[in-house]
């Protein structure tokens, strides 16, 4: 039986690298959502009888099961994907969705909730929809993770791929991916389709963007998720972003990754309802209009050398002159967030000018390219300061952002093994450089 299931999963993993071969002017090529068959799909949408907020975070809302595709291509594998309640940014009431590959020779006793970096500001690019076989230009990043997946699965973990940031796609809002991750955990383990179960130990993984939901799933779990608290081993995850307003800062004016500080403003923005409109310039309006629905395909390399000051009007030239701005950066400022409990293994790569970002500004320093090392360096001192010393920090000084994720997923996987082992986490405290203030951004009077 296990060896028809490997068997049938190496058929997929050929697929994907298949796939992934084909030239970026095919994927360029190739068909929006909204004209794809699940374009529309009712199955995101939550029409029962009863309010949303009379169900329990995490309550199963809708389940299906279907073949797992890789850029449209249907795979022999099976994927079950859950709508589930869960909350927004504002602790609104909302609908998530999630999706579960089981492994072929695991069993309901562990599960790694992998969170994508699928980075976008549109719902149409989300892993779910790719899983199902929609196919979109940001959608492409998901689906070239699914080669990420086959390691985790052919080492006898069950994976969690929740939609992280919801159904608007509020990209980099913090919070939100955190209460979305641990739903879909939650979810997964009410589901009789899943096999998983309020016992299953649970693993956190995921890169960059994936990072930041890792994240604030491990933060957030003891208060929010006591129930799933208690079943981490742990987290690992690489690039992190920590502090929003010194990003901002360090890739402004840069060659690659510029663009994407707009994103982060537009999704803080969508998650929060604020209007930013009236701080902008006319080229800021430009910018923010053709961002509105893109993903991190359309912003890396297309605008070399942005700056803030670029983007808004004469008299904002300091960011923290914008309250809206200021509010929004201190909530997803994780300086300021609760210390989890879960021991975690925090990646971070320091060569960040081979990316095209050389900023080295006070108080900030240098990254990765697009994360600022030394935010990442305090948060894991913090995290020992406090009392959770089962951190490991590894920095790689001449590796960028993407160059960093190469070691980082392996060691993941090493690292989760160990956790699922049972044995004592590595710590590196008292052995962490020190790093940056990640106080909170102080309102100015503007320019």
């Amino acid at each position: 039986m296990h060896r028809i299931a490997i068997g049938k999963l190496a058929t997929a993993v050929a697929t994907a690298l298949a796939v992934t071969a084909v030239p970026a002017a095919t994927a360029a090529a190739a068909p929006s959502a909204s004209s794809t068959a699940v374009a529309g799909d009712s199955f995101y949408a939550y029409d029962g009888s009863e309010p949303l907020s009379s169900y329990a975070p995490g309550a199963v809302l809708k389940t299906r099961t279907l073949q797992y595709h890789v850029v449209g291509i249907p795979t022999p594998v099976k994927a079950v994907q859950l709508l589930f309640r869960t909350v927004d940014a504002q602790g609104r009431p909302s609908a998530g969705v999630t999706s579960i590959v089981r492994s072929p020779n695991g069993d309901n006793g562990k599960a790694v909730s992998y969170q994508s970096f699928y980075d976008s500001l549109n719902p149409a690019d989300s892993p779910s929809r790719a899983i199902a076989g929609d196919v979109s230009l940001g959608g492409l990043i998901a689906n070239g993770e699914s080669l990420l997946l086959v390691p985790l699965l052919l080492a006898g973990y069950n994976v969690i791929i929740p939609d992280s940031e919801g159904q608007s796609a509020d990209f980099a809002a913090g919070p939100e991916y955190g209460t979305n991750t641990l739903d879909s955990i939650r979810a997964a383990s009410q589901s009789p389709e899943t096999g998983l179960n309020s016992g299953t130990r649970i693993g956190l993984a995921g890169y960059s963007g994936g990072a930041i939901a890792t994240h604030w799933a491990a933060v957030l779990a003891p208060t929010y998720a006591p129930d799933v608290d208690k079943r981490l081993v742990g987290y690992a995850e690489g690039g992190l972003l920590v502090d929003p307003a010194h990003n901002l800062k360090y890739v402004g004016g840069s060659a690659i990754w510029a663009g994407v500080a707009p994103m982060a403003v537009l999704g803080a923005a969508r998650s929060y309802d604020i209007d930013f409109t009236p701080y902008l310039s006319d080229y800021g309006r430009q910018v923010f209009k053709k961002l509105e629905y893109g993903s991190i395909i359309n912003a890396l390399g297309q605008y070399p050398g942005l700056t803030w000051k670029q983007m808004v009007k004469p008299e904002y030239a300091n960011p923290n002159s914008v309250p809206p701005f200021v509010e929004a950066v201190n909530k997803l400022n994780l300086g300021s967030a609760a210390t989890p409990n879960a021991p975690g293994l925090i990646v971070q790569g320091n060569g960040g000018v081979f990316e095209g970002t050389f900023s080295n500004l006070p108080g900030i320093g240098r990254g990765d390219g697009v994360m600022v090392a030394g935010d990442v360096r305090a948060l894991a001192r913090q995290y020992c300061d406090k009392g959770n010393t089962s951190i490991k920090y590894q920095q790689y000084e001449l590796l960028s952002h993407v160059g960093a994720a190469v070691p980082w997923a392996p060691s993941a996987l090493g690292w989760l093994n160990d956790r699922f082992a049972g044995k004592t986490p590595p710590s590196d405290c008292g052995r962490i450089p020190a790093g940056n203030s990640l106080a909170p951004e102080v309102p100015t009077t503007r320019s």
